[in-house]
C-alpha cells in the first residue's frame, strides 16, 4: 500500500500464525509497506498462503522467500534493516539470536530502529523459553478458569482471544515508539510477553479478590454486576443456534410474560421480585431454556424485541457476513486474490474520511514481492539473484 496514515514507514515481519500477524496487519492496513519473510520449509499446514487462516491475517503485505538458514541470508536481512523502521517477530526468544539478528546486532545497522520481540513469556525470567498459544495463555492467566460454567469443569474459550489482545498490544507499541522516535530520534525495543498482556484484562477480577477476600468463581453466562435477572445465553431450534436476553425490571419482566404466554411459573413466588429471580435464576434459566429450543434463535429474538425485552442473537460467521447493520457500515470488504478468487475480509472499525480500503489487497502469494524487494529495493543484479535461488536461499 502507499497510502495511509502509515504510509512510508516499512515493517519486516517475522511473524506468524495469529498474535505477530495481526498486529502487522493493522499496522498494513493504515498504509505502512510490510514485508513478510518466509520460506517454502514453513510456509505450510496454517502457514500456507492459500489457507482462509493466512489470508486473514496477512492482507496488504509483500512476501519474500528467505530460507534463513542459509548464512547468507543474514547480510540480506541486516541491509533491509538499514532501509527499514520496524522488526515485528514473535518467535520464542532464541530464534532471533540464534540467527545473530537480535536488537543489538540490528541497531547497528539501523540505530533508530524499533523493534518488537512478542512472545509468550517474555524475553528474560524463567520462564522465557516455554512455547505457549493463544489457549495456554488462557489457561495460566485464569481467563480459562473465569469463562467456564462450574469450577472443575474449565471449558475455555473458543478462539485465541489471548493471540488479539496480545496483536493489538504491539500495534498500539509500535505508534507510541514511532511517536517517541518523531520526537527524539531514538528507536526502541518492545520487549512485549503476551501471558502479561493477558493478565492486566483481570484487574477487575483481582480487585474483587483481594478488596473483599472471597473466592472468585467461575460465572459461565452469568454476571454479578449486570442488575439482570433472568440474563443469559440460551439454546435455540437448530444446530448450534443461540440468543442472549436479559430482563432489567419490572416492565420488562411482565413483557417477558407477555411474550410467554403468561406461563404459570413465571407467577411463582420464587420468581416475584428481581431479588429472588436472582437467588433462583438455575431454576429460571431452565424454564427458559425449555422455551426457547423450541423456536429458532430468529424467531426468539423478533419475539422478545418486540415485545420490549433486550434479547440478541448469537451469531455465527455466516450470521455476521449477512447483518444488515454491518453491511450499511460497510464493514467487510471484496479482495480479489489471485488463487481464491473473490474473498471477504473485515474492515476496521476505526474509520477515517480517507478510503483505506479502497487500497487493500488480498494477501500475498508466496514470495510474490521477490522481484521488487530483491532487485529494486537491494539493488541485486539478476545473476546474483538467480544465484540465491539456485542454492535455495530465496526460496
Amino acid at each position: 500500500m502507499d497510502q495511509g496514515m502509515l504510509s512510508g514507514v516499512r515493517v519486516l515481519d517475522f511473524t506468524w500464525v495469529l498474535a505477530g500477524p495481526y498486529a502487522t496487519r493493522l499496522l498494513a492496513d493504515f498504509g505502512a509497506e510490510v514485508i513478510k519473510i518466509q520460506s517454502k520449509k514453513t510456509a505450510k499446514g496454517a502457514e500456507s498462503n492459500l489457507t482462509g487462516y493466512f489470508n486473514t491475517w496477512n492482507r496488504n503485505k509483500r512476501s519474500i522467500t528467505l530460507d534463513m538458514s542459509f548464512p547468507e541470508a543474514k547480510p540480506i536481512v541486516l541491509k533491509l534493516v538499514s532501509m527499514g523502521d520496524i522488526v515485528i517477530e514473535n518467535f520464542s526468544p532464541r530464534v532471533m539470536s540464534n540467527w545473530g539478528l537480535n536488537y543489538d546486532r540490528l541497531k547497528e545497522v539501523n540505530p533508530d530502529l524499533i523493534m518488537v520481540s512478542l512472545s509468550g513469556m517474555g524475553q528474560t525470567g524463567p520462564w522465557r523459553n516455554f512455547l505457549a498459544l493463544g489457549p495456554t495463555i488462557h489457561a495460566l492467566s485464569g481467563i480459562t478458569y473465569l469463562t467456564s460454567f462450574a469450577k472443575d469443569s474449565p471449558v475455555g474459550l473458543g478462539y485465541a482471544y489471548a493471540d488479539i489482545i496480545a496483536g493489538l498490544y504491539a500495534a498500539f507499541a509500535v505508534l507510541a515508539a514511532l511517536e517517541y522516535r518523531d520526537r527524539t530520534g531514538q528507536g526502541e525495543y518492545i520487549d512485549l510477553s503476551e501471558y502479561e498482556a493477558m493478565l492486566t484484562c483481570l484487574g477487575p477480577t483481582l480487585l474483587d479478590a483481594f478488596l473483599n477476600h472471597r473466592e472468585i468463581l467461575p460465572q459461565g453466562n452469568r454476571s454479578d454486576s449486570t442488575p439482570a435477572a433472568p440474563y443469559g445465553c440460551y439454546p435455540c431450534l437448530g444446530e448450534d443456534r443461540w440468543c442472549v436476553l436479559a430482563v432489567f425490571n419490572g416492565s420488562e419482566w411482565e413483557a417477558l410474560g407477555k411474550a410467554l404466554g403468561n406461563p404459570a411459573w413465571m407467577k411463582e413466588e420464587r420468581f416475584s421480585t428481581y431479588s429472588r429471580r436472582k437467588e433462583h435464576q438455575v431454576e429460571l434459566n431452565e424454564h427458559l431454556r425449555q422455551w426457547a429450543c423450541q423456536r429458532t434463535a430468529e424467531e426468539v429474538v423478533e419475539l422478545l424485541q418486540e415485545a420490549g425485552v433486550t434479547a440478541g442473537l448469537v451469531q455465527n460467521a455466516e450470521d455476521l457476513a449477512k447483518d444488515p447493520h454491518l453491511a450499511a457500515r460497510k464493514f467487510f470488504v471484496n479482495l480479489e486474490h489471485p488463487v481464491l478468487g473473490k474473498t471477504l475480509s473485515d474492515s476496521s472499525p476505526i474509520k477515517f474520511s480517507e478510503n483505506l480500503e479502497g487500497n487493500w489487497k488480498a494477501a500475498p502469494l508466496l514470495g510474490e514481492d521477490n522481484q521488487y524487494v530483491f532487485k529494486e529495493l537491494l539493488s541485486l543484479k539478476e545473476s546474483e539473484f538467480s544465484a540465491y535461488v539456485q542454492k535455495g536461499i530465496i526460496g
